[in-house]
This record gives structure tokens, sequence and C-alpha cells, in this order.
């Protein structure tokens, strides 16, 4: 009679019962015995008793570390921690160690930068942002601000709201980099946020500084016409309010934009936006970008790249520009006849300008902090320039009216105000370190270099240690003499000392990243090695008086070839249990080296230097997630390997019990 074939289903939840509770439960469970038929089981209170069983070796030991469910739990979790550092780089295809983005810097965990609050969903006037908050304008004139609203380690949060802003009914929104204002529909003027430089308030202190431009009056004191304002605007530290009439409201640190001076009091602009570093407009002559400065933004292109940039003039053709959009280092222009042109430096990761479809041209044209969004006179929506969070790949959006384009987000939404569908950084899962990388991305980077630094170091100290360990307990004599005494002198240098000594003699030689990695490998294996050496001659000392020993001895058989094809095969439980203890050890001898300085260094990450954050101790209480992170996958890494260690130390030993 054949045998039935198992369900699939019943196979999978059996062989998890045996992973975490162990092979008894799966056998008391599921009515099934490994080798023996249901009715040769004797049961004892219920549970299959195997004490008479006769079992191979390697099925006594599998039983036995099955039986303890930390060792099985600490199993999966390393596995899972390989996977996770090992596989997961191929898939971040964005990431690179150098990356840098100011405005993302110190950022708690979070994944609600596009989280639009709902009752502004489906009634949307306009949002804008600059950084890692939103804020937006309802139609009704009611004001929401949603993502990271904190300001670094200041205590001020933009989402506390003014109440007098909660209470008036507001035209006009725009956010900077760690600042909101907004005008009311009675031409109002409000602000929060950090004014440090005078972002929103003329306070005494800033118009007292030469280096701040203080609120123009007429602005401060709501004296503007609102039914005539075009634009309203914000940079890093300072803001702008375009009238209708040309004339430019503009205010903030001068120290950030070099040639702000440029542009106050001036009354022909007809737009205006920020770079990172300079102010950006559009005189009456709509034939140039203006910055008041000579030499800048004097070629463009249709295409990103600028390898066929000519002359501003001759792009233009006679063409007239009517926006200017700007992002950290570039700009773009909208012209008369729907095209577009780009001026400026991109990054090298970007999305190339779309292809329009016959008849389409561009109606508006709004600006990231890295990337463009574009609204079509056919209600399509495109996306280009920089892509690293994924923010230059529109979807496919059909019926839109108006585009916002936030710091690393756009929005697309109909006539009506609703939300038709947006796209780009949802944020960060643990956060971002404080030259704004996230630190997700870095912890599975860094988890790779820790881990392979480990494991190349305990392969170094087993072929030297093992090699070394058999000859001297095997050949005995003066060959073990010396080759111990050899070992206790490595034994006797201190790693860190010396450590920090080398690393301070090759500071000065011009090793590359990759150099210094190999050096910590060879270092660690180099001086690791004794260990090895001392648990493989002590069971070499035991196993060479065995029969097998003296049997092959008898034989003619050589005494390498007894000592590596018949002693360690025989030895190697032994080795096994001291590498998996020796890789945790290495893993945290190289964390330690890269937290104090001499080990791996930034750019490239470990979790060693990614804890080096929490030695500032502002930095440990205020952004605990730069280094709580790593350091809790660290100490789970390493106690589930040596948990392994342990328990194989443990199953392997005959004179263990299942209840040892």
């Amino acid at each position: 009679m054949e045998k039935k074939k198992e369900n699939v289903f019943r196979k999978l939840a059996r062989w998890f019962v045996r992973w975490i509770f162990g092979v008894k439960f799966e056998e008391k469970w599921f009515g099934i015995r490994h080798g023996v038929t249901e009715k040769e089981i004797k049961f004892k209170d219920g549970v299959p008793d195997d004490s008479e069983l006769i079992v191979s070796p390697g099925r006594q030991i599998l039983n036995r570390f099955l039986e303890r469910k930390f060792a099985v739990f600490s199993v999966f979790v390393v596995l899972v921690m390989f996977v996770v550092v090992f596989i997961a780089p191929h898939f971040m295809t964005k990431y690179y160690d150098a990356f840098t983005e100011t405005t993302q810097k110190d950022l708690p965990p979070a994944l609600d930068l596009m989280s639009v609050p709902g009752e502004l969903a489906g009634n949307i006037k306009m949002i804008d942002s600059y950084s890692s908050f939103s804020v937006g304008l309802s139609n009704d004139g009611k004001v929401y601000v949603w993502g990271i609203g904190n300001i670094g380690a200041t205590g001020i949060t933009v989402k506390d709201i003014p109440e007098e802003v909660k209470n008036a009914k507001i035209a006009y929104v725009a956010a900077g980099q760690d600042h909101i204002i907004a005008i009311g529909e009675d031409g109002k003027y409000y602000g929060w946020g950090s004014n440090r430089f005078g972002q929103f308030e003329a306070t005494d202190a800033v118009r007292e500084n030469p280096n701040l431009e203080p609120v123009p009056d007429v602005v401060a004191n709501g004296e503007l016409d609102v039914s005539h304002i075009k634009k309203i605007t914000c940079g890093y530290q300072a803001s702008a309010i375009l009238m209708d009439d040309g004339t430019l409201y503009i205010w903030g640190n001068k120290q950030t934009y070099a040639n702000l001076d440029k542009f106050i009091g001036r009354t022909n602009m007809l737009d205006v936006d920020f770079t990172l570093n300079y102010v950006v407009g559009l005189d009456e002559k709509q034939t140039s970008v203006y910055t008041g400065t000579k030499g800048l933004y004097t070629k463009a292109s249709a295409t990103i790249g600028g390898n066929n940039s000519v002359k501003m003039s001759e792009f233009l053709n006679g063409r007239k520009i009517n926006e200017v959009r700007a992002t950290s280092t570039s700009i773009c222009l909208l012209l008369d006849d729907g095209m577009i042109g780009l001026t400026g430096d991109f990054q090298s990761d970007v999305q190339e300008v779309p292809e329009l479809e016959e008849g389409e041209r561009f109606i508006d044209i709004e600006a990231g902090t890295y990337h463009y969004s574009g609204l079509t006179n056919l209600g399509h929506v495109y996306s280009f320039g920089g892509d690293h969070y994924r923010q230059a790949e529109a979807p496919r959006v059909s019926g839109a009216a108006k585009l916002f384009a936030g710091a690393f987000q756009s929005y697309a939404v109909d006539a009506n105000g609703k939300l038709l569908d947006k796209w780009g950084l949802k944020g960060y899962l643990f956060g971002t370190d404080d030259r704004g990388a996230n630190i997700a991305e870095r912890v599975v980077a860094g988890g790779r270099i820790t881990m392979t630094v480990g494991a190349v170091a305990v392969i170094i100290e087993i072929i030297i240690g093992v090699s070394i360990g058999l000859i001297a307990g095997f050949a005995g004599g003066w060959v073990d003499i010396f080759l111990m005494r050899v070992a206790e002198v490595f034994s006797s240098i201190p790693l860190y000392p010396f450590m920090l000594i080398l690393s301070s003699l090759l500071s000065r030689a011009s090793l590359s990243t990759d150099q210094r990695l190999y050096m910590i490998m060879v270092i660690l294996g180099i001086l690791g090695w004794p260990g090895f050496a001392y648990i493989t001659r002590a069971q070499v000392l035991v196993a060479r008086e065995s029969e097998y020993v003296t049997a092959a001895q008898a034989m003619g058989v050589k005494s390498m070839r007894i000592a590596f094809k018949h002693i360690l095969p025989n030895i190697v439980s032994v080795i096994l249990v001291n590498m998996t203890l020796s890789f945790a050890a290495s893993m945290q001898t190289e964390t330690s080296l890269s937290f104090l300085g001499f080990g791996v260094n930034y750019p490239q990450p470990s979790w060693g230097n990614m804890l080096s954050r929490a030695s500032n101790a502002v930095a440990a209480i205020n952004f605990w997630w730069q280094w709580v992170f790593t350091s809790a996958i660290l100490i789970m890494t390493t106690v589930c390997i040596n948990t392994i260690g342990d328990t194989l130390r443990d199953v392997m030993d005959p004179k263990s019990t299942n209840d040892k």
C-alpha cells in the first residue's frame, strides 16, 4: 500500500512547529515519528519518550538543538540578518556611501511625509514644502501641517500652528527649511517656526545684524493687498512675496544667499525662486535668469546633462521665458511655446525630461529640492530631474488641473481640489543621520562590512590556529614547545593599544578605504589565532592516543596525513563551536575599533562608526535613533551568534543531557 502524500500546508506547519517548539511536539501534535512507526512510540506524560530508541549522533545533536527554543530563534535571526545585509544591498539601487542631504539631516523615524490630512485631501488650494514637513491650505482657508515638524534639537515644532492662524482665513502659505509664513485674506502676516535668522519676524536682534534682512514693514504690518499677490515662496532661510505689478518683498539670511541684496527693492520682477545658494528671478525682459551676478546660468539645454547646452540667447531663439522654477542646484525655464529649458547642475541619479505627445505642452512647472514636476494642457503630469528618493517617477495621472511639488514629493490635484495621486519620499524607517543619510540603508550596508570583517578574520584565525594546533599537538617535543611559545607571544599582544598605535603610524599613509578594511581583517585574524591553536592542540593530545590513530600509525600512514585526515574530522565539532563564538567576538572588536575611529571610516559605513554619535551627549539624547537601532541590531546579532555557539557546545557534549 502506497503512503499517502502529505499536504503541502500540513508539511509547512509541521516544519514550523519543529523549528519553534522542537521535534517532540511535532511528533505529538502531528502523530508521526522520524524513522519508526507510530505503533512503536511510547508516550510518557503525553510526550513521546525516545529514551530506548537508537539514533545517529548527528540526529541526536539536531534533536537536542531543536529542543532549545531560543537557540532555534537565534538561528532564524542570524539567517535573516545574513540575508538582509548580503542580499538587500543589491536592491538598494539608489544607495551610495557618501550620500548627504542638508535638508534631511537629523530626522527621527517617520513614514508620514506624504500623509496629507483627510480633511485637506478633498479640498486642496495649495501645498508647499522645502524640507521634512509640508504645509497645505484648503479652499476654506484652513492650514494643515504634516511630516516631521521638529526643528533639530531646538524644541520648536512647526506643527504647533498658532491659534491666531487657526482662527483666521488664510489666503497663501509657504514653507522654508525651518519656518512657515502665511498671509490672511485680510492681508495680515503670520509666521512660525525658527526665527534665528529673521526668517519670519523682524526682532531688534535681526534689525541690528547686518547679515540679516528684516521682514519689510509693509508685510509685517499687514498692509499688502492680497488680491494683487502673485507668488509667495520660501528658501533655506529666506522668504519672498511677489506682487503682480512686479514689486518684490524679500528678507532672510544674506549669508545663505549672497545675492539677496540685488533683489531688495526691485519693482520689475515677473517671477522669483531660491536655489540653495542664490536667489533667482525673471525680469520684464524675459530673456534670461536674473541673479544680479554676471556669469551665472548663461547657458541652457532642453535635456538634462548639459552636453548640448548653448548660450541662453541661442537656446531661446526669440522665445520668451514665462516662469522660472529652481531646485537646489538647477533652474527650469517654462517658455511661451510650452517647452522647457534647463540650466545649472544635476545629480548623477536623474530621470530625463519626458517626450510629450503631439500637441501636448507644459502649462505649469513646480520644483522640489532636486526634481521637477510638470502639468500639461492634456491634464497629464510628468516628473524629471533628481530621483534618489524616486520622486521623479510619476504615476499615470489624467485630469489633473493643479500640481504641487514638495521637497521630495509631488501632488496632483483636480479642478475641485481633490488629491488624485502623490509620489516621492514617504519617510525613513530608522530616521536619518547628521548628514541626512537614511540610517536603515546604512545599517544594511554597515552590517555587510561588520559581518564580512568578522567572517574573514575568523577564517584567517582557523587556518593559522588549527594548522599550528594540529602540528603542535601531534608532533609534540620541541616542535610543540616552540609553537606554543610563539602562540603565547601573539596572545600577549594587546589588541586595542596595538591597533591604536598602528592606526596612528598609518594615518600619514595614503591607504584607500578598501586597503584599510583588508588591514583590519588581517590584523584581527593574525592576533586571534592562538585561541584556536590552544583548543586544537588540547583535542589532538587526547585524540592521538585513540585506537584509530594507533591503527593508522601501524599501517604506515604519514604523520601529517593522520593529523589532517583522521584526527581533524573528529575534532571539527569543537572547532565549529569556537568558530561561532570567535565570529561574534571579531564583530564586536571591529565595532569597537570603528567606534573609536581606528577602524572603518566614513563614508563607508559599519555598525561601529554608526554608533559614534552616541559619544556625543547632546546627540545621544536628542537624536537617539542615530545609535539605538544600530546598537540594538548589533546586540541582537552577537547575542544570537553566541547563543548558537553555546548551544552547539552543549548538544555536542556527550555528557550533556536534554535538560542541561
